[in-house]
């Protein structure tokens, strides 16, 4: 990371100002448990004293920069409080009875991203380096006025950092389509928790989301596919004459005016063009893509790979010919000055057969096709560098030699992530086992279908960071959310959230700091809001955790666990539903099923009510868990 630490000076100064201000109320600030804030601030202290929220009260600010800032503020206070603050003319110097934002490039020694929020009985006082800083302060105060009683203000004195500079959620929208109007409604959401990157998956298989001007079939014919809503894998292909009416795509006006409103936020957009495979959306609009040329149609779900050519031709001139007019439109849309490729799961088979790829192979002295997608993610490199943007891809690239600037985002676990570093290369780590927020969050029995698991515990648990590796390599991490499984920005919503919450106390909150029973505490606050506001979420993490095992003569146990702490279990194996009358778990005990019963049933409860869902499933299937484990 690129952090700007206090200096000795600055950090000097604010100490002699934040003393003298205590000697003044005659109170020392105090350590005290953070119970509201996600993420974490680095420094939480509370002071003695509130602050009153009312119609009295005015907005001021420092520099003339800070005025839409000022109006979000504005926006934001009025929605969630409903109070209507007068904001005061032109700058101002700080007043008692106000609220106040004041930019100070010149004496802030902080980080570029970090700010202090400073409550008091008289005012508010939100200070950064950078309008950015002040826009995350702001999100803080709001979290606060969120968790207040009427508008009072607990008086504390916060300061804060990130500790990563790249703190990025990724949606699929190739695989079902979601509208600018939703695409907007996460970045409000993601803000909130000072999330500063969007990858849009805007292309793949099943769908190109982007209009490029001067390739128009692109999304005439694909942006559309067969409707198909069942089991991702397992769906029909498209019939002969079948129409392809699902889908959608992204004029470039409506990019543009995406773009302007995640800047008005501080999210980086980071759009991914995935190539060479994950392109049979490309190849449907222009078959002479694909090493194959075969005429081929946008992918429903359907099994395809290795019958279906879904990769671009390594070895045409046409196709980089077409991927400098992508590129080209894409870089003129999105400012950030990075550039997704993918490069993931590239089958290769078509290549290995066609004997005008093998004769290049060899004309090149390109020993084996993992060299032959080298060849071809650097040469896009190279149109990327034509463009004045970097090159990310996912970790896959690093397969035949990486090219010389590209970045990593490592998926499949680690390593990748840390193969890279080693070589001096930038690295976003977003391991499927962490951070891919498309997977099971509690028991598949009783959540929608997807594959593996992934818990709430287990993202909070997430280090970006491994041991002893160079922090400045390690831009940060990053949440996917693979859209296959996911038909609606509902279950977008309920995929994200919470476990998004927890991601981003790991990209934003010193470690030190992360505590489990706090953190679920908080977060129990800010879903209590997201009720009120309609937004939806999981609640997976009261649900009972079943853990079958097999003991040595093959004996069915059961164990259950809990993600939240402090849940009363109850369970029955009679085909009856458990209550608080059943039988209650015993911490640790492994239970064991009579001979004739077929099904376990089981339950949470928390303080005498039922928080958890009830659980069902067969005892055989019990059982081909445990053997699978």
């Amino acid at each position: 990371m690129n952090d700007i630490h206090l200096s000795r000076l600055s950090k000097l100064l604010i100490t002699i100002i934040i003393a003298g201000f205590f000697s003044v109320v005659g109170y020392n600030p105090v350590h005290s448990q953070n119970k509201t804030i996600l993420p974490q601030p680095l420094e939480y202290h509370v002071l003695p004293g509130e602050f009153q929220l009312n119609k009295k009260k005015q907005l001021l600010y420092n520099t003339i920069e800070l005025e839409s800032l000022v109006k979000h503020l504005q926006s934001m206070i009025q929605s969630r409080a409903e109070i209507d603050l007068k904001i005061a003319g032109g700058p101002h110097k700080k007043k008692d009875s106000s609220i106040y934002l004041s930019l100070d490039t010149i004496s802030w020694g902080g980080h570029l991203e970090g700010y202090q929020l400073l409550i008091t009985s008289k005012n508010v006082e939100i200070t950064a380096g950078t309008e950015q800083g002040l826009f995350y302060g702001i999100q803080t105060l709001i979290q606060l006025v969120d968790n207040s009683q009427h508008g009072r203000l607990q008086a504390v004195e916060i300061r804060d950092e990130p500790r990563f500079q790249w703190r990025g959620l990724m949606l699929d929208v190739s695989r079902h389509f979601f509208t600018i109007e939703e695409v907007k409604k996460l970045i409000d959401q993601m803000v909130a928790y000072k999330f500063n990157t969007l990858q849009l998956h805007l292309t793949d298989d099943q769908g190109w989301r982007m209009e490029i001007k001067s390739l128009p079939e692109l999304t005439r014919i694909g942006a559309w596919r067969a409707p198909r809503f069942g089991l991702w894998w397992d769906r029909q292909p498209t019939g002969e004459n079948e129409p392809a009416t699902y889908g959608g795509y992204y004029t470039q006006e409506e990019i543009r005016d995406l773009v302007a409103y995640a800047s008005s936020r501080y999210i980086r957009i980071l759009p991914e063009i995935d190539i060479p495979g994950h392109s049979l959306a490309a190849i449907a609009a222009y078959p002479w893509l694909s090493t194959t040329k075969g005429k081929y149609k946008v992918n429903p779900g359907s099994q395809f790979y290795t019958v279906e050519d879904n990769a671009l031709s390594p070895i045409s001139e046409e196709t980089y010919q077409f991927l400098d007019k992508v590129f080209t439109e894409v870089a003129n849309l999105f400012p950030f000055e990075y550039i997704h490729i993918g490069g993931d799961e590239c089958y290769k088979g078509f290549w290995e057969k066609d004997p005008a790829t093998v004769a290049f192979m060899k004309e090149q002295g390109i020993k084996d096709v993992l060299g032959l997608q080298s060849y071809f993610i650097k040469r896009v490199e190279k149109i990327l560098h034509a463009k004045g943007k970097r090159m990310i891809g996912w970790d896959e690239i690093l397969e035949g030699g990486l090219a010389p600037d590209a970045t990593v985002m490592s998926w499949r676990g680690m390593q990748g992530g840390i193969a890279a570093a080693n070589a001096g290369h930038q690295v976003i780590m977003s391991p499927n086992n962490h951070a891919y927020l498309d997977l099971y969050q509690g028991d598949p029995a009783v959540e929608p279908p997807t594959y593996s698991m992934l818990r709430l515990k287990t993202v909070y648990a997430f280090d970006p960071l491994p041991d002893q590796k160079n922090p400045d390599l390690i831009l940060g991490g990053q949440g996917n959310l693979w859209s296959e499984s996911i038909p609606s920005f509902r279950h977008a919503e309920y995929m994200l959230w919470p476990r998004a919450m927890a991601l981003s106390e790991v990209l934003w909150s010193d470690p030190s700091k992360k505590e489990w029973d706090g953190f679920i505490h908080r977060t129990e606050k800010h879903l209590l809001r997201y009720r009120e506001r309609g937004i939806n979420f999981a609640t997976s993490m009261y649900d009972a955790i079943i853990i079958p095992l097999l003991d040595q003569q093959e004996n069915l146990k059961i164990r259950i666990e809990t993600e939240v702490n402090g849940l009363e279990i109850y369970y029955t194996f009679n085909n009856t539903l458990p209550d608080q009358t059943q039988s209650k778990y015993v911490s640790g005990e492994l239970l064991s099923p009579l001979t004739d019963a077929d099904t376990f049933r089981v339950i949470t409860y928390r303080e005498g009510k039922p928080i958890g869902k009830l659980i069902t499933v067969s005892l055989a299937e019990l059982r081909k868990r445990a053997t699978q484990q």
